[in-house]
């Protein structure tokens, strides 16, 4: 009788202890993040609760077309600045010409502008993504290349890079290709010990096609990609360049670096050679191009970092 009893109350008990925990898991809420509440509105910005941002889709990996939207580096860090700063994002095209859209009002700030080519028609943040005509190398401990030691380089054809390898290396030691895909083919293939290239680009290119590089040395340099603001518009400039240079410094755009290029992206400590060894040489390249992927920015890099 006694065990019967023991029994009964270890039954009612469980029973009691089952019934609080669904009491309890019937109360609990899905846990919602609290939105922000808008760093800024009009007239800093265009249009209240929104932050557009001009990129140029002809310049992949920073922006391309994707399926049915823009996708690239740009757009996700304008995505992470519009969120810091409480904002939806609106990415609009403006192609080549981003100060014309930023003094007629069409965007607010606008990606991918590259410090070196600056004219001041507009305020630019510090460098958000760094770059550089690079060396490349698919082999672990390969060194510097040294002109007249019989190096090989693969480079798209009447780039800055191929005439960089040309004046520096000589025309015999170039291997021209028709895009920079096939260039890096070549690298991994081992038809060639390395592969020129803009920095940026040339991750994204290599990465693209699952070839493991790493940068050797630089020819030129390191310039840099930056965002601009209208020069009359202080108080925007302030919020976007103090959002920036927190993007940089709290790994978010190292996050976005490696989903695009592989890899987070620092040339500081990279050698360099050439013009980029001699910075004060008045050194002209008469090229017909820039390299350029041959293929948009790849629609499996498209979601939102």
């Amino acid at each position: 009788m006694v065990k019967r009893f023991r029994i009964a109350v270890c039954l009612c008990a469980a029973f009691v202890l089952c019934f609080a925990l669904a009491g309890c898991d019937s109360q609990k809420e899905t846990y919602v993040p609290a939105s922000k509440s808008p760093a800024v509105a009009s007239p800093v910005i265009g249009e209240d609760g929104v932050l557009r941002v001009g990129v140029n889709t002809g310049n992949p990996p920073l922006a391309g077309l994707g399926t049915d939207k823009i996708i690239g580096i740009d757009v996700d860090i304008a995505a992470a600045i519009a969120d810091e700063l409480g904002l939806k994002l609106d990415v609009v095209d403006v192609g080549s010409d981003p100060a014309a859209a930023l003094a007629d009002g069409t965007v607010d700030i606008v990606m991918g502008i590259d410090i070196s080519e600056a004219d001041g028609s507009f305020w630019l943040t510090g460098s958000y993504l760094p770059t550089a005509v690079a060396i490349f190398s698919s082999q672990d401990g390969v060194g510097v290349p040294v002109p007249g030691d019989g190096s090989t380089f693969a480079a798209q054809v009447s780039s800055k890079s191929a005439w960089a390898v040309g004046n520096e290396f000589g025309l015999e030691a170039l291997n021209s290709k028709a895009t920079l895909t096939d260039a890096f083919v070549a690298l991994g293939a081992g038809e060639v010990l390395y592969a020129a290239s803009d920095a940026i680009i040339g991750l994204y290119a290599a990465y693209s096609e699952g070839i493991s590089v790493n940068i050797v040395a630089l020819m030129t340099q390191p310039s840099g990609y930056a965002v601009g603001v209208s020069n009359v518009n202080a108080e925007l400039q302030a919020l976007i360049g103090e959002v920036v240079a927190k993007l940089s410094s709290n790994g978010v755009i190292d996050v976005i670096e490696k989903k695009w290029l592989g890899t987070a992206v620092d040339l500081a400590t990279v050698s360099m050679i050439g013009e980029a060894a001699a910075p004060e040489a008045d050194v002209e390249a008469d090229v017909d191009s820039d390299e350029t992927p041959d293929k948009d920015a790849d629609e499996e890099n498209s979601e939102e970092a």
